[in-house]
């Protein structure tokens, strides 16, 4: 057998970066697949190639100085990222949540490592302050439903600030009081005067020095390097006077707040450079600090997760129900700051590396493997609670809010359709459709963009674009509509396809789902290759499709025609709970309600009665010409019951809705399977209508821009579905 222990661990710098940048690629994959925070995923990757797993790789110098790096920009870029707006205004209350999220959980968490896990007083006191901090792991799902500006979010928001500077600050004080091995009112008091002088400087200090160098200086370059500078002289100042580093790095980050916008160019390049690289070795470089093998040496690290787990999230839950019970909030505010302050993930990691670097004794630390460990699984316990009552949270205050949306936007809308096309059999029918949906009361052009692969065959297939748009645009003009038509370049599709939607402000898309049939003039082979694809269940919404409906929060539409639609008899809808609550409702309801008048067909809308009744009263106030009918469908596991009433000449419209939105519910995600299934063949409209919220997508250290269509656990439950066909007689 082939023996590799010589040639491990790894020393050469080459392969160790290339470990690292293969498992800051891959990472998200995995844990997106897995439904799990990637932050997760690096610990875990470190893990497994550190000396306790598979010792591929030495925990070297790099690793050292990368990781105390990112550990001071992952708290960079937690203040960076504050709405401190949003914190002015409600500074009384949120200084009285800040401190019942800090103090309720620290006192639990201390009593509860002295009394049932028997630590001492100073590693209690250290497990106190990790349980007091958080972080806002579940805040882009607010940003999803756009509840941002909602009193329990910016409460939430500023006490988590709060009680993480609280406990940094309490760390700090540990840290200087262990070192300097006693403490006593002298101690307290000099520690006090250095802690107001620090913060005095940096606050006279940086503003200035910022304004003054981002005045006279412009280049890119030079503002990167300028604020990391004040980063790091901003944590060195705070080790020169016995505060931890970190403490340093999270106050200029909230001081440079405002000189740094959060959608700034400067912004951009600070998250992707600690994104890409130094965050990864920070967290991976914890992963390989874990000894997994104690797991297996008694029960001791169970109960420190355990209790960790219960008390801290308890001692949370009371801070918030009992604020939101103050302040007069309903029930459902109180669930959105629970959530939002249960995270633990950035501070605790940082908060324990100080405990594992206090010498008690010679070769014995204050905070042993064992804690690590309890503290690593407790982070991702806490960030699956965090984030599932978040989202619970979030549609109870929509629905409680009956922010229903308003009807008048569908008259004053900002109608500007992007129409996607590439192949010229389908092109004309998706021109059609764009033209029969359109007001023509507002007399707005349409936008058709060919969107080629910058590769070897770019300026051949720009020169097929562009034939096509021309052929186009002939076929607008011959009903009097304008277009405007581009034929972009582009290394990626979709993103190729959301940057016109930017540059053209549209207010919606619609683009083709194409079936294999439609394209009767290709090769046999890319027939084949297209009828491949479509029977793929795990790509069905294509190769940029689900990039587009994740990466854009406006309207889209998917068409799959399989016939004029001219000739279309009926149109038939299929609306889900709670769609009355999206801000797209009367927009999609209106385009289609004009492509049923222009095409004087029947409509039959199937869903829940209070859905329905939103659907109806529109349709009779603003389109009382076109014949509706309703019919209830209370479930959407329901869905394939209608493929029976469904004739080849009717138009089947699928309205669903992005994962994280009000209306969206677990059944969607069998849409891709059921449609295939139960509706080959036939013409569909699958509609992601406008949501609540600025689109996600940029990646930060919280949550990665990368997301999964399936997860493994879909995979598996096909797989078992699968063997048990086998096994039935």
């Amino acid at each position: 057998m082939l023996n590799l222990s010589p040639y491990f661990p790894i020393t050469d710098p080459t392969l160790t970066f290339l470990v690292v940048l293969l498992i800051v690629l891959s990472a998200p994959i995995v844990m997106g697949k897995l439904r799990i925070p990637h932050i997760i995923g690096m610990v875990l990757a470190g893990v497994v190639i550190g000396k306790y797993g598979l010792n591929i790789l030495e925990r070297d110098a790099s690793f050292e100085l990368f990781g105390k790096v990112g550990l001071y920009y992952i708290m960079f870029l937690a203040a960076l990222e504050m709405d401190m707006e949003g914190l002015r205004k409600s500074v009384p209350k949120m200084t009285i949540f800040g401190l019942l999220s800090f103090l309720i959980p620290f006192i639990l968490t201390y009593f509860t490592s002295v009394w049932i896990l028997g630590y001492g007083h100073e590693a209690s006191f250290l497990l106190g302050a990790v349980m007091s901090s958080n972080t806002l792991i579940a805040y882009p799902i607010v940003g999803r439903y756009g509840l941002q500006r909602k009193p329990s979010v910016t409460l939430s928001v500023g006490g988590s600030m709060l009680a993480l500077l609280l406990a940094l600050v309490c760390v700090a004080a540990l840290t200087a009081a262990h070192e300097s091995a006693g403490g006593g009112f002298f101690f307290w008091t000099l520690f006090i005067v250095k802690l107001v002088a620090f913060g005095t400087i940096l606050l006279l200090l940086i503003p200035r020095l910022t304004r003054w160098f981002l005045r006279r200086y412009s280049d890119a370059v030079m503002q990167f390097i300028f604020v990391l500078s004040m980063l790091f002289m901003s944590a060195a100042l705070s080790e020169a006077i016995g505060l931890e580093g970190i403490v340093g790095a999270f106050f200029s980050g909230l001081i440079m707040n405002r000189y740094i916008p959060h959608v700034s160019p400067l912004m951009n390049r600070l998250e992707f450079t600690g994104n890409a690289l130094f965050i990864p070795y920070f967290l991976i470089g914890v992963g390989m600090l874990i000894n997994l093998r104690l797991l297996f040496q008694g029960g001791g690290i169970v109960w420190v997760v355990l209790a960790m787990v219960f008390f801290g999230t308890v001692g949370k839950a009371v801070a918030a129900y009992i604020a939101s019970f103050l302040f007069r909030l309903p029930l459902s505010s109180g669930h959105m700051m629970f959530g939002l302050t249960s995270a633990h993930a950035a501070g605790a990691i940082a908060i324990v590396m100080v405990g594992m670097r206090l010498e008690v004794a010679p070769g014995e630390f204050l905070i042993g493997d064992d804690v690590l460990n309890g503290v690593i699984i407790m982070i991702l316990f806490t960030c699956i609670i965090s984030t599932l009552v978040t989202e619970a949270a979030a549609q109870q205050i929509i629905i409680r809010d009956k922010e229903i949306a308003n009807e008048d936007d569908a008259q004053n809308d900002d109608e500007t359709m992007l129409i996607p096309v590439k192949y010229p059999e389908y092109a004309p029918e998706l021109i059609n459709m764009a033209i029969l949906m359109k007001n023509p009361k507002l007399n707005r052009s349409l936008v058709a963009i060919n969107v080629v692969y910058d590769d070897s065959s770019t300026r051949e297939n720009q020169e097929r674009g562009a034939k096509l748009l021309e052929q186009l645009s002939r076929q607008a003009a011959a009903t009097d509509v304008q277009m405007q038509t581009q034929v972009r370049v582009a290394a990626n599709i979709a993103n190729g396809i959301k940057h016109a939607f930017q540059e053209f402000r549209a207010s919606e898309i619609i683009i083709g789902l194409h079936s294999a049939h439609v394209f009767s003039s290709k090769t046999e082979k890319e027939t084949s290759l297209l009828a491949d694809f479509e029977s793929s269940k795990g790509r069905f919404w294509g190769q940029f499709h689900q990039s587009l409906f994740n990466g854009l929060n406006r309207q889209i539409i998917m068409a799959r025609l399989c016939q004029p639609l001219n000739t279309i008899r009926r149109i038939q809808v299929a609306v889900p709970s709670r769609a009355q609550f999206e801000p797209g409702f009367y927009r999609w309801l209106e385009r289609i309600a004009r492509l049923a008048g222009n095409l004087e067909c029947r409509m039959q809308f199937h869903g829940r009665s209070d859905t329905l009744a939103f659907v109806n009263e529109y349709m009779r106030n603003r389109h009382p010409n076109v014949r509706a009918e309703y019919h209830s469908m209370p479930h959407w596991n329901e869905l394939p019951r209608l493929a029976s009433t469904i004739a080849d000449d009717h138009l089947f419209i699928i309205v669903t809705a992005r994962k994280g939105t009000v209306s969206y519910k677990n059944a969607m995600d069998r849409l891709p399977e059921e449609i295939m299934r139960f509706f080959s063949g036939t013409n569909m409209l699958i509609i992601f209508p406008d949501q609540f919220g600025d689109a996600m997508n940029e990646m930060t250290f919280a949550q990665p821009q990368h997301t999964e269509e399936l997860s493994y656990y879909d995979i598996l439950r096909k797989w078992l579905n699968r063997f048990r066909k086998y096994l039935t007689p």
